[in-house]
């Protein structure tokens, strides 16, 4: 189990699939973060409209609008506390080569499903660390 180290992190979890969403949703809140669900691209970006987060978790397939657009809308934003806020892509793609191009398209790490809970966990520390700097 994973020792919380990062505080009550303020979370977007855009994710269609419901088991999935399950998944993350017990994970988070047993790291004492507040999470706000998306079921969709379209409603990610309404999200970060309406609300500050301190870390996105974004699916690459979801319907209406798909991960990538949904974070090219949010880095396209005026207000750089919405378009600076660290996106981390959650994919089933494990194919060499495209995770990377999350990367280039402004993302700030990706996770490949099913992870484990510290995958998870030690990923978002090192993108939050990285953000820092």
């Amino acid at each position: 189990m994973v020792n919380n180290t990062l505080g009550s992190l303020k979370v977007l979890l855009a994710e269609d699939n419901e088991i999935n969403k399950l998944i993350a949703k017990t994970m988070l809140n047993r790291w004492g973060f507040y999470t706000t669900f998306a079921q969709d691209g379209v409603q990610a970006v309404v999200e970060v409209e309406k609300s500050d987060f301190d870390l996105i978790l974004m699916d690459i397939h979801m319907p209406n609008k798909d991960g990538i657009m949904a974070t090219k809308d949010i880095r396209e934003m005026s207000n750089p506390a919405k378009n600076s806020v660290p996106i981390i892509a959650l994919t089933a793609n494990t194919q060499i080569g495209v995770n990377n191009r999350y990367l280039e398209m402004g993302m700030d790490g990706y996770l490949s499903k099913p992870f484990k809970e510290d995958e998870l966990y030690n990923l978002i520390s090192s993108v939050l660390e990285k953000r820092k700097h």
